[in-house]
């Protein structure tokens, strides 16, 4: 853990989404010293599922040593943001620091996202984050050593960070392309970056992606905390760069890792927008913007493809092999008890060796798995390579790793696709 220094005593932070998660943590970082923060979220009322409110984190923020002022902020709505930068400023004297930290996410393909959604995502991820950017600079150009710090990722433009989730991520490259640009517009005055973590981190928001058990693949919130306050630390002349936690922290000195682990030696999920060289007992970082892994892994799939084709054109006959083995045992393990708790149809679109079109019924009475077109229309669609598919149906390699580096496609119910993890944590033992 990096300790604090103190030098964050009486400086304003404006931190948005401070109610709970990443937000919350960097403010409980930075009261430690002292520092007087704006808890600028929406939750005034408990949620009915997701914990805290601007209230219960300023009642945390004030017994760490800090002074808190809890404002009704959703930054969807610009009059609420300029409300709570004036009343910062009247309660505090100024804003020295800026956190843009609220984000909405939907991980749906462009036929799958509602326009609902893709308007929350672009209006809290990049229009609130530069009308909050907007509202504090006048203010932020008067403190002796401002910051600017984003809560996004570099911008990687390796299309397989686009072909899932397009909207999300060209909302999350919104908020960093307002690094890129403020960060040079006011060079010498405030100092503008990005931060985005190397795994997992775990928050509501990823039990809600992951579903229960995924936290044993994150890290805590303190790993960002500790980052966040290494950077706004530093002088304003440190500008315009976009930072991974882990590897700032390593520069550092930090060199005990598995402090902010969920669960220390538990092999750690690698985040989005992070080229990653998958292994199922090691995850190798590649450097940014290189596609290299994914034309092989395309190619690898194309070419898998081809060969399942022309098995189909040749033979009408049921694939074997470990694709076919591996269905013949869910076949044997689906209950009536998995059939009624999922009510769920799953088909699989596998490339190589086996491939083909499978499919999972867990809505018929009785259930049923097997090789063709299911018997109902599909609920959920995962496209993958087989051998990836065997993978993760005997738990060598999880299915959000799959999906969150690419090498799973999902379409269709996000919901029933979890579901279908938690079953595969139980028929693990038997594959």
């Amino acid at each position: 853990m990096l300790p604090n220094t103190g030098k964050l005593a009486g400086c304003t932070l404006f931190i948005t989404g401070a109610s709970r998660g990443i937000g919350k943590a960097i403010a409980l970082k930075a009261a430690k010293d002292g520092a007087n923060i704006v808890i600028a979220a929406k939750t005034a009322e408990p949620h009915p599922t997701l914990p805290g409110t601007i209230y219960t984190a300023a009642e945390e923020i004030e017994a760490a040593g800090g002074k808190a002022l809890p404002c009704i902020v959703n930054v969807r709505e610009e009059q609420q943001i300029i409300n709570a930068v004036e009343k910062a400023v009247k309660t505090f004297g100024g804003i020295d620091i800026l956190v843009n930290n609220a984000s909405a996410i939907s991980l749906t393909g462009t036929l799958e996202t509602a326009t609902k959604k893709v308007n929350l995502m672009m209006d809290v991820n990049v229009r609130g984050t530069y009308l909050t950017s907007k509202a504090c600079l006048p203010y932020l150009r008067k403190s002796k050593n401002p910051h600017i710090l984003n809560l996004s990722p570099p911008m990687n433009l390796n299309p397989m960070w686009f072909k899932n989730h397009c909207a999300y991520t060209i909302s999350k490259y919104g908020m960093s392309m307002c690094v890129l640009g403020m960060a040079e517009e006011f060079r010498g005055e405030v100092a503008v970056n990005a931060l985005w973590p190397k795994t997992a981190i775990h928050t509501a928001a990823m039990d809600m992606l992951g579903g229960a058990g995924i936290e044993k693949q994150c890290r805590k919130t303190d790993i960002l905390a500790d980052a966040a306050y290494c950077i706004l630390t530093k002088p304003k002349t440190f500008t315009g760069n976009f930072i991974i936690d882990e590897v700032l922290l390593r520069e550092e000195g930090v060199k005990d890792f598995d402090v902010y682990a969920i669960a220390p030696g538990h092999p750690l999920m690698p985040d989005f927008f992070l080229d990653v060289e998958i292994d199922t007992t090691a995850v190798k970082q590649e450097g940014y913007g290189t596609a290299k892994e994914e034309k092989k892994l395309i190619r690898s799939q194309q070419e898998g493809a081809d060969a399942a084709k022309a098995k189909t054109e040749s033979a009408v006959a049921v694939p074997s092999g470990p694709v076919a083995e591996t269905f013949r045992v869910i076949q044997g393990a689906v209950t009536e008890e998995y059939v009624r708790s999922t009510q769920g149809v799953f088909q699989f679109e596998l490339s190589g060796d086996g491939g083909g079109t499978w499919y999972i019924d867990l809505k018929t009475k009785g259930g049923s798995a097997g090789f063709g077109k299911p018997p109902l229309t599909a609920d959920v669609v995962m496209s993958m390579s087989s051998a990836d598919f065997v993978k993760m149906f005997t738990g060598k390699f999880k299915p959000t790793l799959a999906f969150m580096t690419g090498r799973l496609r999902i379409k269709g119910n996000m919901a029933l696709a979890i579901k279908l993890e938690k079953m595969l944590s139980q028929l693990n033992s038997k594959l």
